[in-house]
């Protein structure tokens, strides 16, 4: 339920943003009202606490953001804390910071090594993912987890290749079990 309310808000913020050109505008609004979110998670509880009335949490609203964000973004909070949603804003905000990058073909991995790469190493990643993908800028997040053996594990969006030495290691050990039942069953 939460993220077709993240996707049906979040569809039109953005179908707001384009209509008025204003996709770049938006975006970093939003990740200026994400970021105040997270830093302040006192105000996030004032906006879910029942003893607030719904009244009150619109003059909330429209206190803390009229003039530091454009109206735009201020009517949508707006619409969102009346509809009584605004517990998911911030999946709401993050799936429309998504949209506007797919929109502008940039796309965002997250590249999990054994081991640090160096700044050449992280270079050819990218270049490859570019190269091999349909995007023509790319956010790259980096990542260790030394339990991956040797290899990476790349996820952009909702696909991820693994070629990490962890994951062929367990692969083999099915294979194996597996001609081992085939065996046993034979005899």
């Amino acid at each position: 339920m939460a993220k077709l309310i993240s996707k049906t808000y979040g569809d039109a913020l953005f179908d707001l943003a384009m209509e008025e050109n204003r996709p770049d505008e938006l975006w970093q609004e939003s990740e200026d009202v994400l970021r105040a979110l997270t830093e302040n998670p006192d105000f996030s509880s004032l906006m879910s606490h029942p003893g607030v009335t719904g009244e009150e949490k619109l003059q909330v609203v429209e206190t803390v953001f009229r003039g530091r964000v454009s109206d735009t973004m201020t009517g949508f909070l707006l619409l969102v804390t009346e509809k009584d949603r605004f517990g998911e804003l911030p999946a709401i905000l993050r799936y429309f910071i998504d949209r506007v990058k797919e929109e502008k073909r940039i796309g965002v991995a997250y590249v999990t090594t054994a081991a640090s790469l160096d700044q050449n190493g992280r270079e050819k990643v990218e270049k490859r993912l570019l190269e091999t993908t349909s995007y023509e800028k790319m956010e790259m997040h980096f990542a260790v987890d030394e339990t991956l053996i040797g290899g990476m594990v790349i996820r952009i969006g909702d696909r991820v290749v693994d070629s990490s030495v962890r994951t062929k290691i367990e692969e083999l050990k099915r294979q194996l079990t597996h001609i081992q039942l085939k065996s046993e069953r034979c005899v």
